[in-house]
């Protein structure tokens, strides 16, 4: 399913300092035992690109101070935290990304939703209510779901260069968005297994790239990056995601 296809395309066009980059990433010094800068910023800007209204210095205020809002203010982003400290101490697989959704759309889906794989058929619509994607057939999901883990887990297995590990972390993050297992808090958990993976391969650096922040900037550039592959799941062509594959690693250099 993850195709090597595009690998030596991207090579190319990778930036060349990007272990150098990669190496310089520190946590930030207002994070504590307690309480992580990078995983705020993280569950900020992914929620952001959803549509919440939530700002980086109101949830700090509230997640390192104390501070109270509104419940609705900060619960959904409150519960992508969550998602992500949970992700931080357990292994990328199945099971696991099942734990993460459930904690994740806990104020966004119906309970007995969370973590389980939707029933029936998913659009992505426009503001304006036309469709512009159809993703995978309900009763694909388990199968093409499995095909992803299975992928997952040998790259895992498998020894890379730094570069293809980012390349493998956004292919991952876009292919899971395209078949959109859940009913709601699909793009918030690809964007988490995106930089689940590269902290499996590289360590806990990884949680510290702030790639979700330079989508929420660049969020026109990403939205028409994941259209270029086409209008509906079976006929997807991942010879179009370059584009898409190079915002993961050059969002180390606009940040």
């Amino acid at each position: 399913m993850i195709s090597p296809y595009l690998l030596q395309s991207y090579l190319e066009q990778v930036p060349a300092s990007l272990l150098q980059v990669f190496n310089t990433l520190q946590d930030a010094e207002i994070s504590t035992e307690n309480f992580s800068f990078y995983t705020s910023v993280s569950s900020v800007f992914s929620s952001k690109i959803e549509g919440e209204d939530i700002e980086l210095d109101s949830y700090i205020k509230h997640k390192k101070m104390g501070i109270e809002f509104l419940p609705d203010y900060t619960r959904k982003i409150d519960d992508l935290y969550n998602a992500y400290t949970f992700a931080k101490t357990h292994t990328l697989n199945e099971k696991n990304i099942a734990t993460v959704h459930e904690l994740l759309s806990k104020h966004i889906v119906a309970k007995n939703w969370q973590g389980k794989y939707r029933s029936k058929n998913m659009y992505v619509s426009t503001p304006d209510g036309r469709i512009e994607y159809v993703a995978a057939s309900p009763f694909e999901v388990r199968k093409e779901m499995d095909k992803l883990f299975n992928d997952i887990a040998l790259l895992l297995g498998k020894e890379m260069s730094i570069e293809e590990v980012f390349f493998y972390a956004s292919f991952i993050h876009f292919v899971f968005v395209k078949i959109h297992p859940w009913n709601d808090g699909n793009s918030r958990c690809a964007r988490l297994v995106e930089k689940w993976f590269l902290a499996e391969k590289l360590g806990e650096k990884a949680w510290f790239v702030q790639s979700e922040k330079i989508y929420y900037q660049q969020h026109q550039m990403y939205y028409n990056n994941i259209r270029l592959l086409g209008l509906e799941y079976p006929e997807l062509d991942y010879k179009q995601a370059l584009p898409f594959l190079l915002m993961l690693p050059n969002s180390l250099f606009n940040v």
